[in-house]
């Protein structure tokens, strides 16, 4: 078994830990940020293990840790029950239970331990097929498609526990390492495609293809690589060729709220993180999220929160 998930070993292993594990100074993160970066005997590019192997590997408090991931995580839930966090939010999770982790996310396992299912971790580039690959095939293996949270039922989780556990068998197949990686990252291409077409079961073939709903996917997109330049609808609308109206019905008809409110959750959200993961002063985290005054970041924050950011980051400190 490799030691992909070293980080959550005792601290006296940090020195040969496979995530790195950045220091907390004035700029980086109070809550541990893990890169996916393997000791020289592993060289893979994906990991697989159960969460029996992990806490095998650490203690229950590094377990229980926080920690935002620089790269993709899968876990599916096999068996038991429990609650894990996922940026500032506890999702309830049971056999079944799939939940798709990003980079730049904050995840917690949580507290509970009756319970096991399996994590697949992977570098972002692992799953990039190249320029020239056929469109479908960008689209079936982009993580960022699916949602934060599924649920397969019996069929389809055997279904899932047999290809991962296909995965970490083929991990340790003595062959050249560039054969190993191309076998997995097709394996994982399956994987991923699977997943796209049981999430497009749950949509109507309506909202697949609907006008509505590709403004909304170009909108939720370019919000996601915008949000801390551009803070008004109008800025969206014209860069995607949309009216204002045309764009904050799609919004709506996606999410249930406004173009503007999307736009507002998704700055508070990366506010909420910089605050909770960083000891950023708040004027930087103002700059760093388009604020030209980091009153107006305050006003901003408070209104959508409740409390200021100090108070915010003492709070949620004080949790974790």
């Amino acid at each position: 078994m490799n030691d992909t998930f070293e980080t959550f070993r005792e601290n006296t292993e940090k020195s040969t830990s496979d995530l790195s594990t950045s220091k907390r100074s004035k700029t980086e993160s109070v809550i541990q940020s893990l890169s996916y970066r393997p000791k020289s005997h592993y060289q893979l590019d994906l990991d697989v293990f159960t969460m029996a192997d992990l806490r095998l590997r650490g203690s229950k408090t590094k377990v229980r840790t926080t920690h935002r991931y620089e790269f993709y995580s899968l876990t599916v839930v096999t068996k038991g029950m429990c609650s894990q966090m996922v940026d500032f939010k506890s999702v309830h999770c049971k056999p079944g239970s799939l939940l798709i982790l990003r980079p730049g996310q904050a995840h917690n396992y949580g507290h509970d331990e009756d319970w096991d299912g399996w994590n697949i971790l992977f570098r972002p580039e692992f799953v990039l097929p190249v320029s020239n690959a056929p469109r479908e095939l960008k689209l079936a293996t982009n993580p960022n498609r699916l949602p934060e949270q599924m649920f397969l039922n019996n069929h389809e989780l055997q279904r899932m526990t047999d290809s991962i556990q296909q995965m970490q068998e083929d991990m340790l197949i003595d062959a050249p390492q560039e054969d190993v990686h191309a076998l997995l990252r097709h394996q994982l291409y399956a994987l991923l495609a699977r997943l796209t077409i049981l999430q497009g079961r749950h949509q109507t073939p309506a909202s697949l293809i609907s006008a509505s709903s590709q403004r909304f996917t170009r909108f939720e997109q370019l919000v996601n690589e915008r949000f801390s330049d551009w803070h008004k609808v109008s800025d969206y609308a014209a860069h995607l060729g949309y009216t204002e109206k045309s764009l904050g019905r799609a919004v709506t008809a996606a999410t249930g709220v406004t173009a503007k409110a999307y736009i507002t959750a998704r700055i508070n959200l990366e506010a909420k993180r910089l605050l909770a993961h960083t000891d950023l002063p708040v004027s930087t985290i103002a700059e760093r999220l388009g604020f030209e005054e980091a009153t107006n970041f305050s006003k901003f924050f408070k209104r959508e929160t409740g409390a200021p950011p100090a108070e915010f980051r003492l709070q949620y400190q004080g949790l974790v």
